[in-house]
């Protein structure tokens, strides 16, 4: 069992080192373990390398957004659900992507592998909940949706970021639409 100390501790890293890395790629180990106000013992401890810091912060960020599906569906509709939780994955990757160059190229593609399971899944849920209640099509794909969302984190983030407005695009694609009331009816 881990003492409650030593998951504060934990927790603390890895919310100063989300910060800290993104704004700093180069940001030292010692600096990370100074400003989270542990010994470089204890960091080290929990995360023994630059790399298995890296990728706790990544693993975390992942679990965070995975986890916040159920509370966002208990809250608002299954396609403002999926278009708060989509900006929220957009946010994490453009993160991940600032955070990418502490990664080697096996480890992107170990976490990429770790977690595209979990993001597949939660994807899934709010999919099904708004086919449930008639919003979203039936034929909407996790899959299609997560390879979609890859242009939107690419998007620049400036204060024109087109992100949203792409979003709203596909949610408008993803809608379950009436066919016009005006349409002639065959004789």
């Amino acid at each position: 069992m881990v003492r409650a100390d030593a998951r504060e501790n934990r927790a603390r890293i890895l919310e100063v080192a989300r910060t800290a890395l993104v704004a700093d790629g180069d940001m030292s180990m010692n600096q990370i373990a100074q400003r989270a106000g542990v010994g470089a013992g204890t960091l080290y401890r929990h995360f023994p390398t630059r790399e298995a810091l890296v990728l706790a912060v990544y693993q975390d960020e992942v679990d965070r957004l995975t986890g916040s599906v159920a509370g966002l569906l208990a809250k608002v509709s299954p396609l403002e659900a999926l278009r708060r939780w989509t900006l929220e994955l957009v946010e994490g990757m453009r993160r991940k992507h600032g955070l990418g160059d502490a990664l080697s190229s096996g480890a992107h593609q170990a976490i990429a592998e770790r977690t595209y399971g979990p993001v597949v899944a939660a994807i899934a849920t709010l999919l099904d909940a708004g086919k449930l209640d008639g919003t979203i099509r039936p034929d909407a794909d996790p899959g299609d949706f997560l390879q979609f969302t890859a242009a939107l984190w690419r998007a620049p983030s400036t204060p024109d970021d087109r992100a949203p407005r792409m979003l709203e695009l596909l949610l408008d694609g993803l809608r379950v639409h009436s066919p016009p009331s005006s349409q002639a009816v065959p004789r």
